[in-house]
């Protein structure tokens, strides 16, 4: 048994002080005294959180993804846990289908696996099934329509699709995903209606893959997706780093969406934790320089963003407390793909995953379900 003191316990009621945080694999108790024969833990006067969760990000560290291997998840997982992720889905993207089920390949055999980092708790799919109009960074000739035969194989990887509900047929491919799986649908790299949304959501879709970015703008005639989103109960992906989406923005999205259905995400690729230079996505030439991820064309190709930064922007720029931003990036998150029961908050019963940070969300230790997988304690 571990205890963590002298932290500021991240609690879903808000930030608590002069408590003692006890785990093992899981979290036992929060109380006022340390019990016998525990190894200690001192937070030295900072947040005990619980453990952050990117459900979107394609790479870090060097490693993508699609990069097809086990090291690369391995490299990714590692990386991102020094910046308090404890669980995330590694993101394919737009490829060729054997490509596409070489990385699914790849994640399903990390799901069962310790890993010196991050838990992979499944894949987020981020393509095929987009709109060429909205296709961002993602490769055009490998584009098609949603087909749920294209995904039958690997729904027990699959956790996350991002799709353009426009291109799904009589959207028969959103029944039969809500009908026979528990994946969750978000909507992305789309020309959808601001009435197309609405009908996606009102068929089980539940999730908007990072709002403004890739998908129909609002317009006061036209709202769009960007409309449908702000104006339905659904989880919103956001990438905080002040490049993708204007900062000043941020308040409005809070106040539009509420604070327990925005998903910060990072939509990072290899290029995280990587300094400026030369770098590829999906087989595309990439420059990143000043934060910033580019392809030659001048689109985005992701970011360079980390989540615990992403938590940081969003403090800087809104008036949401510490503990609520912090599940933006934890349970809500964990909520919106279906594993909040064990996952993204600090409750007796869940799974013992736990970060601490400094007022700048800085992150000092990683726990993933009760392992130490990143220490700067000392």
């Amino acid at each position: 048994m571990k205890a963590i003191i002298n932290g500021k316990l991240v609690t879903l009621n808000g930030v608590i002080e002069n408590k003692v945080l006890v785990f093992n694999e899981i979290i036992q108790h929060i109380q006022t005294e340390v019990p016998i024969d525990c190894d200690v833990i001192d937070a030295k006067g900072m947040y005990i959180a619980p453990g952050l969760i990117d459900v979107h990000v394609h790479g870090s560290c060097g490693a993508d993804t699609m990069d097809q291997t086990t090291e690369a998840i391995k490299l990714m997982s590692a990386g991102i846990a020094k910046n308090g992720v404890t669980s995330f889905l590694p993101t394919t993207m737009t490829m060729s289908p054997k490509d596409i089920y070489g990385a699914l390949d790849v994640v399903r055999e990390c799901m069962g696996q310790l890993l010196n980092g991050a838990k992979v708790l499944g894949a987020h799919m981020e393509g095929p099934f987009i709109n060429r109009i909205y296709k961002g960074a993602q490769p055009e000739q490998y584009v098609i329509k949603p087909s749920y035969e294209f995904i039958k194989d690997y729904t027990d990887v699959i956790r996350l699709v991002s799709y353009a509900p426009e291109m799904d047929e009589d959207y028969s491919f959103t029944k039969d995903v809500k009908e026979k799986t528990d994946i969750t649908l978000s909507i992305g790299h789309t020309n959808a209606t601001y009435d197309q949304a609405k009908e996606a959501f009102s068929l089980g879709c539940s999730h908007v893959t990072h709002l403004f970015n890739a998908m129909t703008p609002l317009n006061h005639r036209e709202p769009g997706v960007v409309g449908a989103s702000l104006t339905s109960d659904v989880f919103t992906e956001l990438i905080a780093d002040t490049i993708h989406v204007n900062k000043q923005l941020f308040q409005f999205v809070l106040d539009n969406k509420g604070k327990e259905k925005i998903v910060l995400i990072t939509d990072s690729m290899r290029a995280g934790c990587m300094k400026d230079g030369q770098y590829d996505l999906g087989g595309q030439p990439v420059v990143v320089k000043d934060g910033a991820a580019r392809l030659e064309s001048g689109n985005l190709a992701g970011s360079v963003l980390t989540l615990n930064k992403a938590i940081y922007n969003f403090l800087q720029n809104t008036n949401a407390t510490v503990a609520e931003v912090i599940h933006m990036a934890s349970l809500n998150p964990a909520t919106s793909i279906g594993v909040s029961n064990r996952k993204g908050s600090l409750e007796i019963g869940k799974d013992a995953d736990i970060a601490i940070f400094d007022e700048e969300m800085n992150c000092y230790l990683s726990i993933v379900e009760g392992r130490e997988v990143y220490n700067q304690l000392d």
